[in-house]
């Protein structure tokens, strides 16, 4: 047996590994020791053994919660992905694995690698609306890349999309892939319709360093970027830095950026209701976008999420309210599940890459329904 995790976006450690029916593993944490949730390795076994393998410090990540009717999920061809038999109990996750072929990935959700990434870039600019904008360097020094859509006419809406500033919720880059295939399929009328009033400023990945060390949360500084966005600087957070430059440039109209609940198995959007400037017209147009979702989306709901804030007391270091304050705009976070969807329910894969693809696809669709009162 051999469990390796020494590849992008790999994490765990491995304690003990004498025994298959007891193999101890640990997550390795965040830079900074705040954050751990995110798993990412290979096991190499003999085909029709069953491995037990006990995450056995669990019971301190930071969202135990998520470990409730959580199911990891593994791939033998890295394409397709499903769920294993999964256990959360005294502090421990117990992963069984009945091993069908010599080797197995194994993984907190889908990852979404940095080839992945770059691939994604790579197809997209051969498009005649495309262009792609090198915006700065992370503290590791890769590059943080905008992916422009449009024409770039002044009197159409700034669509602002960002995915990942919380690297291990790799199901937002999933759906940023979703939406930007959609946004560029020359047969799609919702696109062109789209794409005839607006322009579209999408990073696809705010936070590579965290990405490739494996990280859930943070960044190569260990720190949350999702609450950087009222004073970032180029010493800690150079990701939202260069970003919110950008945005100050174009204006932005409508924002959405993309993440993962460890916890809540539903999809659902944290609006900024709580933001000093929300008037009656952002109030409408968040009802419109709210219901146009709901209508394009089976998986989208309304009756699980977060608290709103009171009104005047959001926290402005997150981005959905920064950019909403900032730009008096339609602002949201978009929260996708690592567990399953309660609503319609998967056994098999639970939330997945092509859930978060199609999900991708309906947000295009709600956003034509409100594009027209953007301004």
């Amino acid at each position: 047996m051999r469990i390796s995790a020494n590849f992008d976006g790999g994490n765990i450690e491995v304690i003990n590994q004498d025994d298959i029916n007891d193999v101890q593993l640990a997550i390795r944490p965040d830079v900074g020791g705040e954050f751990y949730q995110w798993f990412n390795f290979r096991l190499e076994g003999e085909v029709g053994n069953r491995y037990l393998l006990n995450i056995v410090n669990a019971g301190s990540a930071s969202y135990p919660q998520g470990w409730e009717n959580y199911q990891a999920v593994a791939t033998y061809d890295r394409q397709q992905w499903f769920r294993l038999p999964t256990e959360y109990k005294d502090g421990k996750l117990t992963i069984a694995v009945d091993l069908d072929c010599d080797a197995i990935q194994i993984a907190y959700f889908a990852p979404y690698s940095y080839e992945r990434h770059q691939d994604l870039l790579a197809a997209v600019q051969v498009h005649p609306l495309v262009s792609l904008e090198h915006l700065g360097l992370t503290l590791d020094d890769r590059d943080l890349t905008l992916i422009k859509v449009g024409d770039g006419d002044e009197s159409k809406a700034n669509i602002w999309i960002t995915a990942r500033q919380h690297p291990g919720e790799t199901m937002a880059e999933w759906l940023v892939e979703g939406f930007i295939n959609n946004l560029l399929d020359g047969d799609c009328a919702n696109a062109k319709a789209l794409l005839d009033k607006a322009n579209f400023y999408i990073v696809p990945n705010m936070n590579p360093d965290g990405s490739v060390r494996g990280h859930l949360r943070t960044n190569a500084a260990g720190v949350n970027l999702n609450r950087e966005w009222l004073s970032p600087s180029l010493e800690k957070s150079p990701e939202v830095f260069h970003v919110t430059n950008k945005m100050k440039e174009t204006g932005v109209d409508l924002f959405y950026d993309v993440h993962g609940d460890e916890g809540l198995p539903f999809v659902f959007l944290a609006g900024c209701e709580g933001v000093p400037c929300y008037n009656d017209k952002m109030a409408a147009v968040q009802q419109k976008f709210v219901q146009a979702l709901k209508l394009t989306s089976a998986d989208f709901q309304t009756e699980f999420g977060y608290d709103k804030d009171e009104p005047g007391k959001a926290n402005l270091t997150v981005a959905s309210n920064w950019v909403a304050e900032t730009f008096q705009c339609l602002s949201n976070t978009l929260e996708m599940p690592f567990k399953d969807n309660d609503n319609l329910a998967d056994p098999m894969s639970g939330w997945s890459p092509e859930r978060s693809i199609y999900l991708g696809e309906a947000s295009l669709t709600a956003m034509l329904a409100v594009v027209d009162e953007l301004r």
